[in-house]
This record gives C-alpha cells, sequence and structure tokens, in this order.
C-alpha cells in the first residue's frame, strides 16, 4: 500500500511539472494573440480608419449629382447664341437591374415606357457598376407623354427617377454651327481620358467650334445633394446640398445679323465667307456650307437619318471650310506685288509688257485672257490681274525671295485663331519639297506658278483674310479671334514690314481692281468705296475640273471697317462673277444698318436695273 501510494505520489508530482510549462506556453501565446489584435485594430481604427468610414458612408449616403449649366455665348450685341434648356431625363440607381423583378418586370416596362432597347438601358448600369455611389442618366429629353407613362407606373417602377436637367441649345442652328460648333455626350475612350479631371459618365464635352476649344470656360462645376438612404438603398433624408457651379458666358465679335447675311449670301454654294475687322483681326461672320444642326446632338438618341447626313454626307458638313486649305489663285497677287517692290529688283515706276503667254524653263504659261493687255505698272496688273505681268516678277525675284515674303503674310503656319486643334497651317513649297518629291531642285517654273497663288502652295481663307487686311490697315498681319476680351488693334497685330511706298501701291492697285477692274460689279453707290481682288483657281472634282472662285476686299477703300474673303468651292465661274456678289451682300448690309440712309439702297439699285433692263 505504501508502495502504490509513492508511485501515485510520483505520478502526480510528472504531472504537475507539465502543467507549468503549458501555463508558461498559453501565457505567451495570449499575449502574442492580444498584440497581434491590438496592432491589427490600430491598423484598422489608425491607418485605415477613414477609407473604410467612406466605405461604410457611401453604403449609407448617395449623391445625387446636379449638371452643371454651361456658360452662354453671346454676339457682339448681346444676342444670344448658345444657351441652356431644362427637359426631364431619366435616372436609374446602378443596382437596380441586379434586384429581383428587373429581367421580367421593372426593366421591360421601363424601356416600353421611354421607347428605348432594355439592352442598351442595361448597358449604361453595368458601365456605372453596381457600386456606384450617383444615379445614372438612362434616357435624355424625354416627352410629355413619356413622363406621363412613368408616373403611371411608379409604384411599379422602383429605383426609377425623373429629373430636370441643363441642355445645350443653339437658338441658330445651322447659321451659327461652325462658330459654335456642339456638345455631346464622352465616349468611352474621352470618358477614360478626362477622369482625372472630374468628367464623369453621361457627362458632356464640347466637340468641335468654340464649345471644344473654351472647354475648360464653359464647362462649370458639378453640384449634387448627399441623401442618407436605407439598407434597400431608398432615400431617408437629405444630409447636403452642393450648388452646381455655372460656366462663364462668353461674348464674341461675331455679328449675328451680319452672319445671317453671310449665310444667305452663301446659299447652296459649298464654301465659306468671313467677315472681319481688318484693323484687330475681331471676326464679324464666319459661315460655312454645307452646315448642320447641332442641336441634333443634345438629343439622347438622334434619328440614324439625320447622324448619317452629318457624319457621312458626301459634302463633308462638319468641316468648317473657313479653315480648309485651298490654292488661293490670283488673290496671292497681293503677296508677290509686295516680294517684288520689297525685293529692290523693281521699282514703283516699273511697266512691264504682257503678252498672251511666255516661256519659262521649256514650259509654255499663258494669260487667262490668252491675248495680254499691253504694257502695265502695278496698279494696271492688279487691275487686270494679269498673270503673265506677275510671271515676271516671279521668276526674276525668284523662289527665295517669294517663299520668305509668303511666310512673312502669315502663310504656312496657324494664325493664332481661336479653334487651335481644327485650323490647318496650309502649305507652302520650298526646294526641300522639290527634291522630296520631284527628284530635282526648285526652278524658275516653279517661282513662276507660285507667282499667281497656283501650284502646290494651299492657304486657307482665314489666312486669305489676315493677308488682305495687310494692305488694309496699313502692313499689319492680324491674329484672328472670337472672343471680344481685348479688342484694341495693338494687342492683335504686329508689322510685317512694307516699306509705305509698297503699302501705297497695294491699295491704289486693288482700288483700281473694283474702278476698272475684273470686279467693276462692285463700283456701287450702296456702300462706301471698296478695294478688292478676285481669284479663280484651277481645280477638278470627281475627275471634272470644276474651279474654285475667291473674293477679298474691304470698305471704306481709305479707311476700312470692314473685309470680308468669299469662297466658293468647286463653283465653278470666275472670281468677279461669283464670288465677288456675295462680298458684296454682306457689305451692304454692314454699311446700310450702321449708317442708315448715308448709301442708296440695295432694293433702289435693283429697281434701276430693271428700267434700264426694260
Amino acid at each position: 500500500m505504501a508502495l502504490l501510494n509513492s508511485e501515485i505520489g510520483r505520478k502526480r508530482d510528472t504531472l504537475t511539472v507539465g502543467k507549468g510549462i503549458q501555463s508558461i506556453f498559453l501565457i505567451l501565446f495570449t499575449l502574442a494573440s492580444i498584440t497581434v489584435m491590438g496592432v491589427k485594430l490600430g491598423q484598422l481604427q489608425v491607418i485605415e480608419g477613414k477609407k473604410y468610414s467612406e466605405r461604410a458612408q457611401s453604403n449609407r449616403v448617395r449623391m445625387i449629382p446636379k449638371q452643371p449649366e454651361r456658360g452662354n455665348i453671346f454676339d457682339r450685341n448681346g444676342k444670344t447664341i448658345a444657351t441652356t434648356r431644362y427637359p426631364y431625363s431619366v435616372y436609374l440607381w446602378p443596382m437596380a437591374h441586379t434586384k429581383p423583378g428587373w429581367d421580367e418586370t421593372i426593366g421591360p416596362r421601363l424601356a416600353k415606357a421611354i421607347d428605348m432597347p432594355l439592352v442598351e438601358i442595361e448597358e449604361k448600369l453595368i458601365e456605372a457598376g453596381p457600386n456606384s455611389s450617383s444615379l445614372v442618366r438612362v434616357a435624355r429629353d424625354i416627352t410629355e407623354a413619356q413622363i406621363t407613362a412613368l408616373k403611371e407606373y411608379e409604384h411599379q417602377l422602383p429605383n426609377v427617377e425623373i429629373h430636370a436637367e441643363a441642355v445645350r441649345f443653339y437658338p441658330h442652328g445651322e447659321t451659327t454651327a461652325h462658330v459654335t460648333g456642339y456638345t455631346r455626350e464622352l465616349t468611352a475612350e474621352q470618358l477614360q481620358k478626362r477622369k482625372p479631371e472630374g468628367y464623369r459618365l453621361s457627362d458632356v464635352i464640347g466637340q468641335m467650334g468654340l464649345e471644344r476649344a473654351y472647354e475648360k470656360h464653359l464647362r462649370g462645376e458639378w453640384g449634387g445633394r448627399e441623401v442618407e438612404v436605407d439598407g434597400r438603398g431608398r432615400p431617408l433624408r437629405v444630409i447636403g446640398e452642393k450648388q452646381a457651379k455655372a460656366g462663364k458666358d462668353m461674348h464674341l465679335t461675331l455679328d449675328l445679323e451680319l452672319q445671317k447675311v453671310a449665310e444667305k449670301a452663301l446659299g447652296d454654294r459649298n464654301g465659306t465667307i468671313i467677315a472681319m475687322n481688318p484693323n484687330n483681326g475681331g471676326i464679324l461672320a464666319m459661315v460655312s456650307h454645307p452646315t448642320f444642326d447641332p442641336n441634333v446632338f443634345s438629343k439622347q438618341r438622334p434619328s440614324q437619318k439625320e447622324l448619317q447626313k452629318i457624319l457621312l454626307g458626301e459634302s463633308h458638313p462638319l468641316l468648317n471650310r473657313a479653315l480648309r486649305q485651298y490654292a488661293p489663285a490670283s488673290t496671292f497677287k497681293i503677296v508677290t506685288t509686295a516680294a517684288g517692290l520689297e525685293s529692290g529688283k523693281f521699282s514703283a515706276s516699273t511697266v512691264l509688257p504682257t503678252y498672251g503667254s511666255l516661256n519659262f524653263g521649256g514650259t509654255r504659261f499663258g494669260e487667262w485672257n490668252h491675248a495680254g493687255f499691253g504694257p502695265l505698272g502695278w496698279t494696271g496688273a492688279m487691275a487686270n490681274s494679269s498673270d503673265t505681268f506677275f510671271y515676271q516678277v516671279g521668276a526674276r525675284i525668284g523662289g527665295e525671295t517669294l517663299i520668305k515674303w509668303t511666310r512673312k503674310f502669315g502663310f504656312g503656319s496657324e494664325t493664332g485663331f481661336d479653334f487651335k486643334v481644327e485650323e490647318i497651317p496650309g502649305f507652302i513649297p520650298d526646294n526641300e519639297y522639290k527634291r522630296k518629291t520631284a527628284k530635282r531642285d526648285w526652278t524658275v517654273g516653279d517661282s513662276v506658278n507660285m507667282s499667281i497663288g497656283q501650284g502646290a502652295l494651299l492657304t486657307t481663307p482665314l489666312q486669305v483674310a489676315v493677308m488682305f487686311a495687310a494692305p488694309a490697315n496699313g502692313g499689319y498681319r492680324v491674329q484672328p479671334h472670337l472672343i471680344k476680351d481685348n479688342e484694341e488693334a495693338k494687342s492683335w497685330r504686329e508689322p510685317i514690314g512694307m516699306k509705305p511706298e509698297t503699302i501705297k501701291i497695294l491699295q491704289a492697285g486693288l482700288r483700281e481692281v473694283i474702278t476698272n477692274g475684273t470686279a467693276k460689279k462692285l463700283n456701287v453707290n450702296t456702300m462706301p468705296p471698296m478695294a478688292g481682288k478676285t481669284g479663280t483657281a484651277e481645280a477638278w472634282y470627281k475627275g471634272v475640273k470644276r474651279n474654285h472662285t475667291w473674293f477679298g476686299g474691304y470698305a471704306p477703300a481709305n479707311k476700312p471697317e470692314i473685309l470680308v474673303v468669299t469662297f466658293g468651292e468647286h463653283s465653278d465661274g470666275g472670281g468677279g462673277s461669283v464670288a465677288a456678289p456675295m462680298a458684296l451682300q454682306v457689305m451692304e448690309n454692314y454699311f446700310q444698318r450702321k449708317y442708315p440712309g448715308k448709301f442708296e439702297k440695295p432694293e433702289a439699285k435693283e429697281a434701276k436695273v430693271k428700267v434700264k433692263a426694260n
């Protein structure tokens, strides 16, 4: 018995020792676990506390965004060119299509009510993602009938909301389309690029014209209401509200009434008309045809026919022809005159014989009337637009001098106009170009061809307007612009570097074009005396020769207020018969409105013509 007790005692002692080690292990393990938990809790509360708090807040709080109004655009007299209207749009919470009953009842009923394919609605919701904290617009500018249908079934359409929103509106549509441009919902690619700037799904952005050039200025800042929701996403109360900040308004140099007259003068011809203040470059009118209605892009779902006509039209109505490039033809003789006089190889009293044609380097270059005009000085050559006179000038001064003065007048580079993305610099051929394309150096024939604005030389109508402004304003190259911020002439121009004598000869020659030259039709009593130049550029359309026509002019000739450039694309005829009469209509309107009763009315002039005809 004693032995048994002894053995039992030994076993008890062994177990006691084991328990002591276990206790230490358990204590250390517990301390380690508490430490780890403490660190984790600290990380969750201190380091990542803000993130989880925001996540919890987003589950409890939803933002109903409020789109800002874009800034209004006004003409120089305060008339509205672009503004905002407030149609109703349909919004959904992003998680709507994941809830029971969506596929069977809710989605199809909504699609039918707003006349929109269910798949399009679902695509917008999927793109936003189910965790998005903002409403998603699925239909814009809905009709009264659609609003009524939605209200009728509002109890069967949970998560569907109707809100008024700001939509761009252009009251003059096609008349100002190429100036204003248009806005449209961001594409997926644009959204990805613009997200860091605060753009969001279904946001709109300027796509061309002023809308694109001044997007940041016009856009404004989004606002919205913070709404507390329950577990099912239903609104409980409004927590706060941030007012949307409207974009800034813009006031233009444009004269809306003159814009309308220019559009009417251009008519159905493809081409452009630009009216400009030659002293500071302020654009008074800029129309391009064919045109388009920018309001089409403000619709939720414009018809395919409307879109195809604009986007895929054979005549490319989205192109602003004022900024496209063409051969300037005889209007370029202004540059050739300046280059010839400034070269020192010709004087103000130079007289040259003219011919039916001349031969340079084995190539025959003809006169436009096939006969010549006899001996001519500078003003007579400009008035008659003698090709053979200017051939001789170009051949003698050479390509280097002619190219230098072409650049001085602003050709071959952007004018600095507001539409930087859309403007084309044109093209000035040079020796490097000839080596690359013709595998030879510049020849006298290239100088001859360029002297009358033909060959590879390409300019935009806006650049041609800048060229005409130089003789009009006394020798300055202006920067054309649309924004009426600072119209002081010195802010928008720089001297070209012509001698006063050169400027006087240019002015006299351009005046003689009207009094005794190719644009005598414009020598009228319905406006002040004008100066100008015609041009006809050889061009082909679908294998058929269909020339471009030009006219540029300014008035009054002695103290210009307005400059007009008209261009007819493949219009046939000549600059004097097609392009010049368009400019006359614009100038008559300008002076009749500005100086009422001072000049004979155009209607009276037309009546006299009819009497003579009878």
